[in-house]
């Protein structure tokens, strides 16, 4: 017999989610608030980056250096 995986709880984005979307959304919809999800993280990830990127004073060709694998 197997084990079920132990999981770990919700995160608050997940009880959230599941508050809100207790009804049945055809695929459409579905997949224009997947699109939305995936905007708003992408639009975020850049936020942070630039955050980052402004923190350490990194310059274009600094960053350049690092891509090319020539630090």
């Amino acid at each position: 017999m197997s084990n079920p995986a132990i999981q770990p709880p919700l995160t608050n984005l997940q009880m959230e989610l599941l508050k809100l979307f207790t009804w049945q959304l055809p695929e459409k919809d579905l997949l224009a608030i997947k699109d939305l999800i995936a905007q708003y993280l992408l639009e975020r990830t850049f936020e942070l980056a630039s955050d980052e990127w402004e923190k350490r004073s990194y310059t274009v060709e600094e960053f350049q250096k690092k891509i090319d694998g020539k630090q």
